[in-house]
This record gives C-alpha cells, sequence and structure tokens, in this order.
C-alpha cells in the first residue's frame, strides 16, 4: 500500500525542532510582554472576501496563491495568508477599537500556494504584532525597537539590515502612479510578463521585482518620495529621527512598497543576505484606513509579522552548533525501577518530586526491562540524573542518585533528593 505523505510545501515539525521553535517562541512573547502587548487568537479560516477587500483583488496572493473552498452551505472561504486582515476583523466585530488603544500580538500558521523552495512553504508561520489607535511615528519606533531587542536576544541582530520607505496617502499614490505608468510605457519593451500584467492594474508592485534588469530600468524611474504630500514627508523625517535618537541603524529604500495593498505612509523591513532570495525575514508598515475597509471606524495602525521558517534558518546558519545543543531533546530525572513487586513506590517518588519541582521534566520508566535496558533508555532521552529503585529501596525508603554528568552515584532519602534538586534547579 502507497505511503500518505505531507502535502508539497507543508512540513512536519519534530519533537528535535519544537525544543527550538518553543525556545524562540518564549523569547519573542517575553518581549512583547514587557512591553504591554497582549495576546489575541483568531481562526485561520476566514470568509474569502475579507482578504479580497483588506489585502487587494490585483495582488499575487489574491489573484493565485490563496487556498480557496466553498462549504456545505456554498460560502466561499480561504485559508489565511496572512494574519491582520483577521485581526482587524475581529477588532470591528468585538469593539475593540471604539474610544480606545490595543496593542496585541499573535502568531500561527498563514497558507499560499506559492511555488515551494528554502524558506518559502504553502504553509508557513508568522509571529505578529499589531497597534491600535495611536497616529503619530513614536509608535512606529517602538515596535521597531521590539524587533530589535527581539533581535539582540536571538544573537542575529548584526545579520539582519533594517530598510525604510514612506509610500504616502493614496492621494500621493495616485499622483505617482500616473508618472510611473507614463515612464514604464516608454520603455515596454523592457518589461517582464508579470511587469506587463500588472502595468495598469498595480504599477507600483512593480517597483517591488526581483528581476535584475528590471531592477537596474527602475533605478532610471521616478523616485515615489519625490511626490509624497508634505504630511507623510514630515511623518517619515520624525520617524527618521527618533530612530537617530534611539541608536537604531536603517537605510532608506526608496522601491520598497510591500506586496499588500492596506499599507500607507510607513513601510519596512529587516532583510538579510545569508538565505538567497527569500531575504526578509520580518515586515510591515502602517494601515491607516484597513478598519474603515472592513466596516468599522477609520483607526490609525501599525503592525508586522516576522516569518518564523525563515528566522530559524538565519538562526542555524548563524550558528548552527548552539542551535543543535539548544534543541536538544533532553529529560532531568530518568526513574528506573528494578523493584518487581512495588512499582507502586516508583509512581508514588515520581509524584511526590513532580508536586514539590513541577518545573522539573522527569521520566518514569515504563514497560519494565533489566537494568540495561532501562539505563540506556535513560541515555536516548539525554537524562542528567537517573534514579534506580530496587527492592531494597522500597523498605529503607530510598533511592539510588545517579548524576550522568559528574559520574556520581550516592544512596539518599525521600527528602534529600528534593533538597539535592531544589538545590540544583
Amino acid at each position: 500500500m502507497k505511503k500518505i505523505q505531507s502535502i508539497r510545501g507543508m512540513h512536519d515539525c519534530l519533537p528535535q525542532d519544537a525544543v527550538l521553535w518553543q525556545s524562540v517562541e518564549n523569547i519573542l512573547k517575553t518581549v512583547l510582554n514587557s512591553y504591554g502587548y497582549n495576546e489575541i487568537r483568531f481562526p485561520i479560516v476566514e470568509f474569502t472576501d475579507l482578504f479580497k477587500r483588506a489585502i487587494g483583488e490585483v495582488t499575487d496572493v489574491v489573484e493565485k496563491e490563496m487556498y480557496n473552498f466553498n462549504d456545505r452551505n456554498g460560502n466561499n472561504l480561504t485559508l489565511r495568508p496572512e494574519g491582520t486582515a483577521g485581526c482587524v476583523r475581529a477588532g470591528i466585530e468585538h469593539s475593540l477599537f471604539y474610544h480606545q488603544e490595543q496593542r496585541l500580538w499573535y502568531m500561527g500558521p498563514m497558507f499560499r500556494r506559492e511555488r515551494p523552495q528554502k524558506g518559502r512553504y504553502r504553509q508557513f508561520h508568522q509571529f505578529s504584532i499589531e497597534a491600535f489607535g495611536q497616529i503619530g511615528p513614536d509608535i512606529e519606533v517602538e515596535l521597531i525597537l521590539i524587533i530589535v531587542r527581539c533581535w539582540k536576544m536571538l544573537g542575529i541582530s548584526e545579520h539582519l539590515t533594517l530598510e525604510l520607505n514612506s509610500i504616502g496617502l493614496l492621494s500621493s499614490r495616485i499622483i505617482y502612479r500616473s508618472k510611473l505608468i507614463n515612464f514604464l510605457e516608454k520603455n515596454k519593451d523592457s518589461l517582464n510578463s508579470d511587469a506587463i500584467r500588472r502595468l495598469y492594474s498595480n504599477p507600483i508592485r512593480i517597483l517591488d521585482t526581483k528581476d535584475v534588469q528590471l531592477k537596474k530600468l527602475l533605478m532610471k524611474a521616478p523616485i515615489l518620495y519625490d511626490y509624497l504630500d508634505e504630511y507623510s514627508k514630515n511623518h517619515f523625517n520624525k520617524l527618521c529621527k527618533l530612530l537617530d535618537l534611539s541608536g537604531v541603524s536603517y537605510v532608506v529604500n526608496p522601491y520598497l512598497v510591500r506586496g499588500l495593498d492596506y499599507y500607507n505612509s510607513t513601510v519596512f523591513e529587516w532583510v538579510t543576505n545569508r538565505l538567497g532570495v527569500q531575504k526578509t525575514i520580518c515586515a510591515g508598515g502602517r494601515y491607516d484606513e484597513l478598519t474603515k475597509q472592513l466596516g468599522g471606524q477609520s483607526v490609525p495602525a501599525v503592525g508586522l509579522s516576522i516569518g518564523l521558517e525563515r528566522l530559524l534558518l538565519l538562526m542555524k546558519d548563524v550558528d548552527n552548533n548552539a542551535i543543535v545543543a539548544s534543541s536538544c531533546v533532553y529529560i532531568d530525572v530518568y526513574v528506573i525501577n528494578l523493584s518487581c513487586c512495588f512499582q507502586q513506590y516508583s509512581f508514588m517518588l515520581s509524584e511526590h518530586i513532580r508536586n514539590e519541582l513541577p518545573f522539573l521534566r522527569l521520566m518514569m520508566n515504563q514497560g519494565g526491562g533489566n537494568f540495561d535496558k532501562q539505563f540506556n533508555r535513560a541515555i536516548k532521552n539525554n537524562s542528567r540524573f537517573v534514579l534506580i529503585i530496587n527492592d531494597h529501596n522500597v523498605y529503607e525508603k530510598t533511592v539510588v542518585l545517579k548524576d550522568l554528568v559528574c559520574k556520581s552515584q550516592e544512596t539518599v532519602s525521600y527528602t534529600e533528593v528534593i533538597k539535592k534538586f531544589k538545590n540544583l534547579y
């Protein structure tokens, strides 16, 4: 019978990988908690219209990457390709934005039917931050400082560059759009098929091309910043000054526009040169009109998302030895039972230790076996300590404590075991 395998572009997370994922996620959660942000959770399936209205119908995501399907009632539904739209929908539905600020974070799987390659998958995971209700550039600086702190704690700061740009208000982009179309029409013979397809529907997205020849051509194109309204210019200048005062390094990239239509004003990305073409690890920007687009009151907002798979790839590339060590699945204490008549003694002792030291990773041998078999299981689980219980221990209410790191062994009482572990952990 043919084996059933995972879907192309959707990967399993094995136990040794899960330890690393948990470590990274815990660092991100700790940083967000220290800044006063709260977690929000919402479904991975939404009505398709939500993403069409939020992301824009003339985008790669909506045109060719979403997983859409009809349910039994004929509703057209979509596996979420990104999180901001669902977060805003939840906020509107539950009146989270009414006369109040919200600082939120969430994480989970997203789905896009792209061509799978290193750093780009059909099911991928994001850790995202959204802040609602603040119009000034100071909230954007806060989000940037949060991520800078995350990079420091993860030990990858020197391998990432922050790129910034302002795409201005819609009124500015309409003026710039006509100038850009005019330039591209004059150079139509140099455009690739993707650029020609977008020429009149979404020409600004052409600036985000990865085509080397097209990039050279666009260096001669009009610059979006030259057509920005005064409000957007002032906003961007204040943002840059605040970043300078905060000691944050950045590069202004006039071709940075992001791939989703809901952005306005500030956009930013952290990029690396260590992962080939999939260089963006974290990206975001301001989206002040999205709540209104989705049926709510107009609320200023800014957000960002970290691609967790790419983040882990970068961490492994930077320091593979440290990653291997930190992702080791280990057990603090392994309990070996050699008493054929008093197995309940092992359960009682194990549960007693767990009650006193709930943070300890303790595993009790199950399925019997002689000493060598059980000891080998302890070794395979990377155990630091082994507790050995035999008939003599049961009657004496003691246990043999074996330290596999120091290579020492002693017989101790119930209470001494607890004291020793408390001192060590």
